[in-house]
């Protein structure tokens, strides 16, 4: 126990450098594996582990005795069948593998724009989510009550069982404490708005037809991300997690008057309070890189696709560096060439620091990957990645006074009350409850919206 307990210290600093604008001892290795990938592993049946998550520990224990990783390898799952099996849900449905799939599904009609920019929130829960998830039938008003009740069950359920999984390998192997998910989580407005109320088509549509209510719909739309993703605490060391969809998709023109305007106004909000964002450029961004110049400093960017010496030459002085590696690789290389290449992306992307090593994206199926091979990178990385100026410092440094943003407008809604509105209505309850009933109304609010995710 204590060579873990020693080696996550050094894990806590190298990584604790990096977001401190200093050049650590070594590149962190920053990979995780999802929970298809080790059930499958592990030789688990799909579908039923997947109702019941605490099955996969012992295939977790054995992945993270094997591969290296400075973080967790066990990454969890977002997406359970269980919640959404209750609900009957219509976008996110378990296949006949076992697998969570996402059908194109329309939650909101061409002519709801006008309601969703006027009242968002209460569009959302009267006319979407009983769309997506036929157990919000307002018309059998208990049942639904019912079913609601036990989705989050579920829900806060399979979170506490991964959670606890990951919290105990944390301590087990000295992984680096801070879960990936452990800060906040919230998608693009524009993003928002295309992936579950429009979908693809729809919105590829709007953007053409009706541009004025696509604008408006994301500034409506503002204040909910926004708030989804608000970290519990802010730190130097947490992150907004932000998956970006829609913008490798559109015209530049579209992007540029749609699609990035709300998400800047977010992005520099949140680093006006001191708050880090981690995007997935998802597919290739190479002709948008002048833009994420402009995001706030220390901006943690995660590529799936893209020339790694043009985006270090672009980016690596002001923003942290992630991903890239293609994990097609490890399937369809051999040991030694997954090695090299693991080093060509090093030298190209490593020198000056701002870098944490990660693959392009995750293995949808462990067939996907060679285990030899898998192992073999992240020992070279861990390896070979190792600076001769540690302690230096590393580009340019984040100042939250540097960003100012019009604070975000509060969110009106018959079907959301702030403590202050909860205590107008309700002048007998002691301030003592604030906390406890504030803290309710925000598991909801967030729940609400992980559904539209």
């Amino acid at each position: 126990m204590t060579d873990a307990h020693e080696l996550q210290r050094e894990r806590i600093s190298i990584y604790h450098d990096v977001y401190d604008n200093k050049i650590p001892k070594r590149v962190p290795v920053d990979i995780s594996l999802t929970f298809d990938v080790i059930a499958q592993f592990g030789g688990l049946n799909l579908t039923e582990v997947q109702w019941n998550p605490a099955l996969i520990e012992e295939a977790v224990d054995r992945m993270c005795q094997i591969v290296y990783s400075d973080r967790c390898i066990y990454g969890g799952s977002l997406r359970y069948p269980s919640f959404y099996q209750i609900l009957k849900a219509q976008s996110f449905q378990i296949a006949s593998n076992g697998f969570i799939q996402h059908p194109e599904v329309v939650g909101m009609l061409p002519e709801d724009y006008d309601y969703l920019i006027e009242n968002p929130y209460d569009c959302i829960l009267e006319r979407i989510i009983p769309r997506q998830y036929k157990a919000f039938n307002l018309h059998d008003p208990i049942n639904c009550a019912i079913s609601f009740a036990k989705s989050i069950l579920a829900y806060q359920n399979e979170n506490a069982q991964t959670g606890m999984i990951i919290s105990k390998m944390v301590e087990k192997y000295g992984y680096y404490p801070g879960g990936r998910y452990s800060g906040g989580f919230t998608e693009a407005p524009f993003d928002f708005l295309a992936d579950m109320l429009r979908g693809f088509k729809g919105i590829s549509m709007d953007i053409r037809r009706m541009p004025e209510k696509v604008a408006a719909a994301c500034d409506a739309l503002y204040p909910i991300v926004f708030k989804r993703g608000l970290p519990s605490a802010i730190s130097n060391y947490g992150d907004v997690f932000i998956p970006l969809h829609m913008a490798p998709f559109m015209r530049e023109k579209d992007f540029a008057t749609l699609w990035w305007p709300s998400f800047k106004r977010m992005v520099d909000e949140y680093a006006s309070m001191g708050i880090h964002c981690r995007i997935f450029c998802e597919r290739d961004w190479t002709r948008y890189l002048d833009y994420l110049y402009e995001l706030p400093t220390d901006t943690r960017i995660m590529f799936e696709y893209g020339d790694p010496k043009l985006i270090k030459e672009k980016l690596g002085k002001k923003h942290i560096i992630m991903g890239l590696y293609p994990i097609m690789s490890l399937k369809t290389k051999t040991k030694q060439e997954c090695m090299d290449e693991a080093k060509r992306y090093i030298d190209a992307l490593a020198p000056g620091g701002k870098y944490l090593f990660g693959f392009d994206k995750n293995p949808l199926f462990f067939s996907d990957i060679k285990l030899g091979c898998l192992c073999a990178v992240t020992e070279t990385v861990r390896d070979y990645a190792v600076y001769s100026n540690a302690g230096e410092t590393a580009g340019m440094v984040f100042n939250k006074e540097d960003y100012k943003a019009e604070p975000s407008r509060k969110i009106e809604s018959k079907y959301y009350k702030t403590w202050e509105e909860y205590k107008a209505q309700n002048p007998e309850v002691a301030d003592f409850g604030r906390q406890k009933l504030q803290g309710l109304e925000e598991t909801i609010f967030n729940y609400f919206t992980f559904l539209l995710m």
